[in-house]
């Protein structure tokens, strides 16, 4: 059966059962423990603290109160799928993976249940498009843009011409990792930049041959796409072999704290992108602080609060909550379905002020969702690691992606789903 027609008979149901319990349920996919728990950790933690800073300062989102369900994945998909299928029937209204492989394995699950997915950065890049991949967002920005986004900054470090200089992408062989390549192989034909890609495989402690290959074919620059242990390693494997920590430039999943600290000063001046900015100082961080940490209802110990990925995973509460408002205000009812969740999502507008009625002030670019722009913006900024001050510092604002080369990408990727999956394109 198609898919399209599998979630169309989901939403009947769902909408001629009515809704069972006066809660708003949130599943949290996380892995707090294994070789990935040292990034998951504190991205649930934001996660969870903003839904109980919700219930705690407003009751909840529209009066209705936030229930959490955490779920250990420990970054494995198949038990991902069996965390989705756990919790699913809960009367689950979003769901946030945290995981590419998890994600693909959930993108027919969830189409076919009705039950949006937030793939934030992450994820299938070409479910930007909103017509193929009704039930999928990931934005404000995905892989895709990411690597653009890259190479922007480097044209512009550069003088606009990256011609006949060496970029590798040392990436995680993984789904996840794979995603920037057609991207990075495009942008080098359109700049003349020769590109080479090294894979390094799960978990990523193991990376010495691919740093001597480095030391031997001298890149100019070196990304990386790398999660969990990998990042530090590579950091590490990078000031071993003396590469200019200037010159190595991560997205926004290998550029946290604990991806640098474990190298100490060696580390100082790597950089990567970030999709959010950080600011420890944020009012919201304060009403957390009060209401959930201090009445002992934190997610976590409490030491994560301002950090990259707490910011992050509180940054994707906020706009998973601001959809379920949004859902409530399409729908006029506070007790709201996933379908109508999906409704708040494609309509969803995030904007300077409202940013700022939130307590939390240029956190991230305003964007707005439609039917054909299941992806945000595109936009990201890149940071640099300053060491002896222990911190992140931005150095650009926020830098567009080059959509002319990404937009047809996006366009060949979900046909070619949507031929596959036998779904007709169109909006719902």
């Amino acid at each position: 059966m198609k898919m399209k027609q599998l979630a169309a008979m989901a939403l009947t149901a769902t909408l001629a059962a009515g809704v069972a319990s006066a809660e708003l349920v949130i599943p949290d996919l996380s892995y707090r423990t294994g070789p990935y728990a040292a990034g998951g950790t504190p991205f649930s933690d934001g996660y969870q603290d903003y839904f109980n800073m919700l219930n705690a300062r407003d009751g909840g989102i529209g009066g209705e109160s936030v229930r959490i369900l955490e779920c250990e994945t420990g970054y494995n998909t198949e038990k991902g799928v069996e965390c989705y299928e756990a919790t699913k029937g809960e009367g689950a209204l979003i769901y946030q993976p945290l995981s590419t492989g998890i994600t693909y394995q959930l993108i027919p699950k969830a189409t076919a249940d009705g039950i949006p997915l937030h793939t934030m950065g992450y994820g299938r890049t070409s479910a930007a498009n909103g017509e193929v991949f009704n039930w999928v967002f990931n934005y404000p920005a995905n892989y895709w843009n990411a690597a653009s986004v890259m190479v922007n900054y480097l044209l512009e470090e550069n003088g606009g011409d990256l011609s006949g200089k060496k970029i590798a992408l040392i990436y995680h062989n993984s789904a996840y990792g794979k995603e920037p390549i057609r991207t990075l192989e495009e942008l080098s034909a359109m700049h003349g930049f020769e590109f080479t890609q090294l894979a390094v495989d799960h978990p990523g402690q193991e990376q010495k041959s691919q740093w001597l290959q480095i030391r031997r074919e001298r890149p100019d620059y070196v990304l990386m796409w790398g999660w969990g242990v990998m990042n530090q390693v590579a950091v590490q494997e990078a000031a071993n072999i003396g590469f200019p920590m200037e010159n190595f430039i991560g997205n926004w999943w290998a550029g946290a704290e604990h991806d640098v600290t474990p190298a100490g000063d060696a580390a100082n001046g790597y950089k990567s992108l970030n999709m959010n900015r950080i600011d420890a100082s944020l009012p919201v961080f304060d009403d957390i602080r009060t209401l959930v940490h201090e009445a002992g209802n934190a997610a976590g110990d409490g030491s994560n609060v301002g950090s990259v990925l707490y910011t992050r995973g509180m940054y994707a509460a906020m706009l998973a909550a601001e959809a379920i408002a949004k859902a409530q205000e399409i729908h006029g009812v506070s007790n709201v379905t996933a379908a109508m969740v999906r409704d708040g999502m494609e309509a969803l507008e995030i904007t300077d002020a409202r940013m700022e009625e939130l307590g939390m002030p240029q956190v991230g670019p305003a964007f707005s969702v439609t039917c054909q722009n299941h992806g945000g913006s595109g936009l990201g900024i890149v940071q640099q690691w300053d060491a002896s001050a222990g911190t992140w510092v931005a150095l650009t604002d926020y830098i567009e992606s080059d959509m002319s080369v990404i937009q047809p990408l996006i366009e060949e990727d979900s046909a070619a789903f949507a031929a596959e999956a036998g779904i007709e394109p169109g909006c719902m």
